[in-house]
């Protein structure tokens, strides 16, 4: 009744050959067929989301917001006081590492990037189907919800249900950090078998793609700066392939070099830019939008959760597959990282501390980010009128140089557009390093320290991947940027959609696998054998004053008390999963 429900089978290290062997197989051929036919690619992968949008749009919006109410009911039950690990376990990290490297993790360089653009996005073209008057107070306040409903709950709930569901098998029931694993309670023995590789390969592309887009984005963005500080003419495909090339390298460097070495000293460098666009800036204006930005993001939540293709015509449907629908997609190709990584950093935590830290701590800060950064750069537009360009007749924001135009506006401009490419590429490799290790522990039966070699070479096709992605989009605009990252978008859907399903999937597993826990039988059993003591003293002794009186039972009667308790703690010692 103490011990978990099974012990740590024997399991094999080393080159997974089916796993490593189809998934590498499968990633060469794309990427080959990337550098040879890129305009050949960047069709497909059109008609591919065409397909994805008109059949399975409605997955990506439904399954969202289903694995919101999904974390917040599994924190509010009785499962929350569930330990992810023994029953007396302390915490790992302390609470302030913990929050420091979960954050990193999640989404650095998304923020860096998306911080000025996608609001000042909003502010300039609200969402198609809110009939809210661009530039207006209004559209403000859009502009700041929908961002905040992209950055908020939603992307951190769906790392929560990967990362709880990780975190319990491995620090409660002593299974690997494969995500097969997850699926024990639903496969049985099936989960080592060809279903369970299925679902790890379908992890591996996932964080594949995930990684590439971000490094594609941060390549964008660090192109983007040597244009602002006139250190190149035009950042082109050869200019932006050899930023990927930097790049890949860094994180295979620090990915081969330990976490200790990496994300744990580079996750304290996250809010420098932050505090100087705070200090510079409408500092008063960015203090009144906090409230104001919640307030209209609670009161949005419903109708934005429930946008869909049905509620409107092919310019929502366009607009949904560049802005909500992409970020669901890349959050969940990111969830097989992220997830195994937070799942790492609890091992002691409740799933109620976990889950209440995972959603609330990185929403928190996501709002503060984005009042600043959104916030100044909405109100430098108002004074200056020079953020958004009228292109066509329509107004637009260049994403890519969308925070170098904002900090043009203050002072020591070329020193923070140095910075800002200093911090994107610390971004992408305290996410991008653990990843490889990932993506190197799935090829490796769940080994906590995958070789070098396989490390090195998921590390490099990432970036392979990246820059094919990128080559897709300039294939037929090769002096267009926006195409490439349009090319960034289209790819990740297509490649996420299916582990929606397994995430799915997962929750159901989950579910089962608590009803199951030792805590839960306890707990069952001793309400039963209340219920039993006070139906029994009614009946011998009325309905007078009674008292229950517990006994410990004789030592003969508990004859496996001490290799439970035992074999409980060596089954929530096995640390078969990544290092993070």
């Amino acid at each position: 009744m103490t011990a978990p429900i099974e012990e740590p089978s024997a399991v094999r290290r080393g080159v997974d050959r089916v796993i490593f062997g189809v998934t590498a197989a499968i990633a060469l051929g794309f990427v080959v067929w990337g550098f040879l036919t890129p305009h050949s690619l960047g069709t497909v992968s059109d008609d591919a989301l065409g397909w994805v949008m008109d059949t399975a749009g409605w997955a990506f919006v439904l399954m969202a917001s289903l694995f919101v109410v999904f974390a917040i009911w599994l924190a509010a039950s009785r499962y929350g006081n569930i330990p992810l690990g023994a029953d007396d376990e302390k915490p790992e990290f302390k609470t302030v590492s913990w929050i420091a490297m979960m954050f990193s993790a999640g989404m650095g360089i998304g923020l860096m990037f998306w911080g000025v653009a996608e609001p000042l996005n909003f502010f300039a073209a609200p969402p198609p189907d809110t009939g809210t008057t661009p530039q207006s107070t209004e559209a403000m306040k859009t502009a700041m919800a929908t961002t905040l409903f992209h950055w908020t709950l939603h992307p951190w709930a769906i790392y929560a249900v990967v990362g709880v569901a990780i975190a319990y098998g491995t620090f409660r029931k002593g299974r690997s950090q494969l995500i097969s694993s997850a699926f024990r309670p639903l496969l049985g023995k099936r989960a080592d078998g060809p279903v369970g590789k299925v679902i790890d390969m379908l992890a591996i592309f996932a964080t594949l793609f995930g990684s590439a887009a971000s490094l594609g984005l941060g390549a964008l963005q660090i192109g983007a700066g040597l244009e602002a500080n006139g250190w190149v003419g035009k950042a082109g495909q050869v200019s932006l392939v050899s930023i990927i090339t930097v790049l890949t390298v860094a994180f295979i460097l620090s990915a081969v070099s330990g976490v200790a070495k990496g994300i744990q000293w580079l996750s304290n460098i996250n809010m420098v830019l932050a505090v100087f666009v705070f200090v510079v800036g409408p500092t008063v204006f960015i203090l009144d939008l906090l409230p104001t930005a919640l307030g209209t993001y609670v009161d949005d939540l419903p109708s934005m959760a429930a946008r869909t293709q049905a509620g409107g015509d092919d310019k929502l449907a366009t607009w949904l597959s560049s802005w909500t629908i992409f970020y669901w997609a890349w959050w969940i190709s990111w969830t097989p990282f992220v997830g195994m990584f937070i799942a790492r950093i609890s091992r002691g935590r409740t799933i109620r501390q976990f889950i209440t830290g995972v959603l609330l701590v990185p929403s928190v800060v996501s709002l503060i980010w984005f009042a600043i950064f959104g916030g100044t750069a909405i109100d430098v537009q108002r004074d200056s009128k020079d953020l958004v360009k009228a292109v066509d007749g329509v107004a637009s924001v260049d994403s890519n140089t969308a925070l170098f135009d904002m900090l043009n506006h203050f002072p020591l401009a070329g020193i923070m557009t140095v910075i800002v490419m200093v911090l994107v590429g610390i971004f992408f490799v305290s996410g991008a390093d653990a990843a490889s290790i990932v993506m190197g522990t799935l090829s490796e039966r769940g080994s906590l320290e995958p070789s070098r070699p396989t490390v090195i070479f998921w590390g490099v096709l990432t970036g392979a991947v990246a820059a094919v992605m990128l080559l897709a989009g300039f294939a037929d605009n090769p002096d267009d940027p926006g195409a490439a990252l349009t090319s960034l978008q289209n790819i990740t859907i297509v490649a996420a959609l299916p582990f929606v399903f397994v995430m799915a999937a997962m929750c159901v597993a989950l579910v089962k696998d608590l009803q199951a826990d030792p805590m839960m039988r306890r707990a069952a059993l001793g309400q039963t054998m209340v219920e039993r003591a006070v139906i029994s003293g009614v009946a011998e002794h009325g309905h007078g004053d009674l008292t229950l009186v517990a006994e410990e039972a004789p030592e003969t009667a508990r004859p496996n008390d001490q290799s439970d308790a035992s074999g409980s703690r060596a089954a929530q010692d096995d640390r078969s999963g990544p290092t993070a």
